[in-house]
């Protein structure tokens, strides 16, 4: 590991020079729907208003595709387009919502930002998922308008003819094209005038679905206001980095380059890496779908400088065999979030690259992914900590009375901030338990040290973090009950080397009946996304252990199961 450079000022004295009056990243108190909080003072108003500033870059290089690559005039020429398709042609009005379901594309972006500047509302639906799925997000939300890919269009086929929901397909063949979807191409025309709509910080901007803990998808709301808050979050944590550490950037000769690795219907690949992008006038290297070989020869062509994923893509890029064999030497940042990663691997990516430091990010879909960060020299000395609260952020370690617990003492998180969703699609029940006052119960367990970095020790939530996705329990027994032969089940995670964890489940069969593993994953692949399908099967012949209250003890079987795993 290279050895940590000095650090000038105090963590606290460059955040109070960066947040002054009439700095950038100047704060004052706001109040929203009766709470009180901490915000930026010269953020723009919304999305809308963010993203025309940034037409102001027209001829800079924005998208790069493949060999497809695209300006920013050129990007929001033909988001102008879908603003007006979407009006004139589908009707969409302030408020609807549009859907999209596709792998990483252009058109994703594109799509994104002429609904948004309708006041539309984008619906990101998850590529991943089966039709059972995407027709629950598509009912759930009230699309009236889904642009999609084959493979989405295929899936959610039937679902959109019975909601009445128009479809517009992206790169699509024309022999390729069903008889019920427009063919972008002839409906999206680059340049046309987009109409004028009002869009305040308060309207709703975005549904972000996350796995739910009854069983079905949760639609997080987000406000124009929340995402622009989370986005300026970022920008006033690394200009509070660059205050403290102005050596680390002295030895770069570009402008950053930010590549695309997660999915952009993933909070992290939309806010930080997508918005965050778009918001600096920055490059991106959209990645279809995750290759590290590919991400190497990407790293290498566009001089990447920020590669932000889950720690498994940080380990994938470190063992892929041809490591050695590219310049990576233009990489200053290598880290992310979705999931804890391991000290060893902090070492590595200080060690392997010739100027990246590792970096980490504790946010969650609820926050806009802004929340408690660590890189740089922090992360070196702390490397188990998520780092600590930012200028807008207040963080909290509360007891299960939700009281706030002496420093060091472990407790349930909670944030709150000008960044958090507003609430639960539908979900009014969902919205109270999580969003108290103003304060977003996490979930998860920490503690934080008297230096205000944060630990994340455990997860409150019966949830698995496989790989940075979210995989609730209840959501993958509910769909092993399913199954005619299943009599009791119960679904936990174990630990795995590259992902974290793995989704296991221990199942006992009807009497009567048999149950093939292979046979019960094969059931699922129709109810459930792959990534939430069981790995391990572990099949009883008695009823599972319950405490005296009946509940399934899961911790005693991860504990038991976990050396057979």
């Amino acid at each position: 590991m290279r050895l940590a450079r000095s650090v000038t000022l105090s963590y606290d004295d460059a955040s109070a020079q960066i947040t002054a009056p009439g700095q950038r990243y100047e704060t004052h108190e706001i109040e929203v729907d009766g709470v009180t909080y901490t915000a930026f003072k010269g953020a723009p108003s919304s999305l809308k208003e963010l993203a025309d500033l940034t037409r102001l870059y027209g001829d800079t290089e924005y998208l790069v595709y493949e060999d497809e690559r695209y300006t920013y005039a050129e990007v929001y020429a033909r988001a102008d387009g879908v603003a007006a398709a979407l009006v004139e042609r589908y009707g969409v009005a302030k408020g609807d919502r549009v859907a999209i379901a596709m792998r990483n594309y252009p058109e994703w972006i594109i799509t994104y930002l002429g609904a948004l500047s309708i006041g539309a509302v984008v619906v990101s639906m998850n590529a991943w998922w089966t039709a059972e799925e995407l027709a629950y997000g598509l009912e759930d939300s009230g699309a009236t308008v889904l642009v999609a890919d084959l493979e989405r269009i295929e899936r959610s086929r039937e679902a959109a003819a019975r909601l009445g929901i128009a479809t517009i397909g992206v790169r699509l063949d024309e022999e390729e094209v069903p008889p019920t979807v427009d063919r972008w191409e002839d409906v999206v025309v680059a340049g046309a005038t987009r109409p004028e709509v009002e869009v305040g910080p308060e309207d709703d901007a975005t549904i972000l679905y996350t796995s739910g803990t009854t069983g079905r998808p949760k639609g997080a709301v987000s406000t124009h206001r929340a995402i622009v808050q989370a986005l300026m979050g970022f920008g006033c944590k690394t200009s509070i980095d660059s205050l403290r550490r102005p050596d680390e950037a002295a030895g770069r000769t570009g402008p950053p380059v930010f590549i695309l690795i997660v999915p952009l219907f993933h909070v992290t690949g939309n806010v930080p890496v997508f918005l965050g992008s778009l918001a600096s006038g920055l490059k991106l290297v959209i990645m279809h779908k995750w290759d590290p070989g590919k991400a190497l020869e990407l790293i290498e062509r566009e001089k990447v400088t920020n590669f932000i994923g889950v720690p498994t893509q940080s380990w994938d890029l470190l063992e892929h065999p041809d490591f050695e064999k590219y310049d990576t030497s233009s990489l200053t940042s290598v880290g992310g979030g979705g999931a804890p990663a391991p000290p060893q691997l902090v070492s590595r990516v200080g060690s392997s690259f010739k100027a990246a430091k590792p970096g980490i990010g504790y946010g969650m879909t609820e926050t806009n992914a802004y929340g408690p960060g660590n890189g740089g020299t922090d992360y070196e000395t702390h490397p188990t900590s998520t780092g600590r609260a930012t200028p807008i952020l207040q963080l909290e370690i509360r007891d299960a009375e939700g009281r706030a617990v002496p420093t060091g003492e472990r407790g349930e998180i909670w944030m709150k901030g000008p960044n958090l969703i507003r609430g639960y699609w539908n979900k009014p029940e969902a919205t109270a338990e999580t969003i108290v006052d103003g304060w977003l119960r996490t979930g998860d367990l920490g503690r934080m040290d008297d230096e205000g970095f944060l630990y994340i020790e455990d997860r409150a939530k019966d949830m698995i973090l496989r790989g940075g996705e979210n995989v609730y329990s209840a959501e993958v027994e509910a769909a092993i009950y399913e199954h005619p032969a299943v009599y009791e089940a119960a679904v936990f995670g174990l630990p795995h080397e590259r992902l974290g964890e793995e989704v296991a489940a221990a199942i006992v069969p009807r009497e009567g009946q048999t149950i093939d593993p292979d046979e019960l994953r094969s059931f699922l692949a129709d109810h459930i996304a792959p990534f939430k399908i069981p790995t391990q099967v572990f099949l009883h012949d008695e009823a599972l252990p319950r405490n005296p209250a009946g509940k399934i003890l899961k911790r005693q079987l991860r504990d038991e199961l976990a050396p057979e795993a």
